[in-house]
């Protein structure tokens, strides 16, 4: 069940209203994380904090890390740095934690993300390891010896870092990419600062080897764009308005 309305420990002095469609992308107050899709929001502050981190579960688990038992904290345990072990990224506010001594961390968002991913014939499973390479990044790895997590097809064609997805929102986003006018039915697009193209080609070639014939390589670049569309949308919410544009500048067709 949702709220439309609640209060929250970490914003006590007002009351925390369900948004729809916020409209601007926002910084999660709790994760620190980028937020685009529904939100909790302060209407007289500038206070927002993604579903996942305002209704948290105070203790979880994860088919990823089976061995592990995973707690709800706001502020990350001990003093030293951490990183999600799902995206690679640092974790600089709530928290999921597992009780091991070498405990592992997620965002609250990695944690929520859906295992399966399914629309128009193209289903993408969630793995920590991957037979193929990264369609953006071209390896298996995030850095070295740090796999972290892939959205990966069953046939092994079609294959997306989480953390590799972030970074293509994140940079068009420092880049004022959504700062432009967007107009989904007149499809006007301006201040776009896009430069990354992806999958990319030569990427592919070495994942198909032989079999790659670009005369015939548009049902490839439409998969992979959908693959794209999805694993976007289960990371930062649907895409359909906010990101269309993006998504269509940034794969090679």
């Amino acid at each position: 069940m949702k709220y439309t309305k609640i209060k929250h420990l970490s914003h006590p002095h007002h009351d925390l209203m369900l948004i729809d469609s916020p409209q601007e992308p926002y910084q999660c107050d709790g994760c620190k994380e980028l937020g685009f899709k529904q939100c909790y929001q302060c209407e007289d502050c500038n206070f927002h904090l993604h579903e996942e981190c305002a209704m948290p579960d105070s203790s979880a688990f994860h088919r990823l890390f089976r061995e592990c038992d995973f707690r709800f904290y706001e502020n990350v345990p001990g003093n030293r740095a951490r990183y999600c072990d799902a995206c690679g990224k640092d974790v600089l506010g709530f928290v999921y934690q597992c009780l091991h001594k070498e405990a592992r961390d997620l965002h609250p968002c990695c944690m929520k993300l859906q295992r399966t991913l399914i629309s128009d014939g193209v289903k993408l499973h969630l793995r920590a390891k991957v037979r193929s390479k990264c369609l953006k990044c071209g390896s298996k790895e995030i850095s070295k010896g740090f796999r972290g997590w892939s959205y990966e097809s069953a046939c092994g064609r079609y294959c997306y870092h989480v953390a590799c997805v972030k970074d293509l929102v994140i940079e068009n986003w420092r880049k004022g990419y959504f700062d432009g006018h967007y107009d989904v039915n007149d499809q006007i697009y301006s201040n776009m600062a896009i430069q990354i193209k992806v999958p990319n080609e030569t990427i592919v070639q070495q994942s198909e080897g032989s079999s790659y014939r670009p005369k015939k390589a548009s049902k490839y670049w439409k998969t992979a764009k959908l693959a794209l569309k999805l694993i976007i949308s289960a990371i930062f919410g649907d895409p359909i308005s906010v990101f269309a544009a993006l998504i269509e500048s940034l794969v090679s067709n």
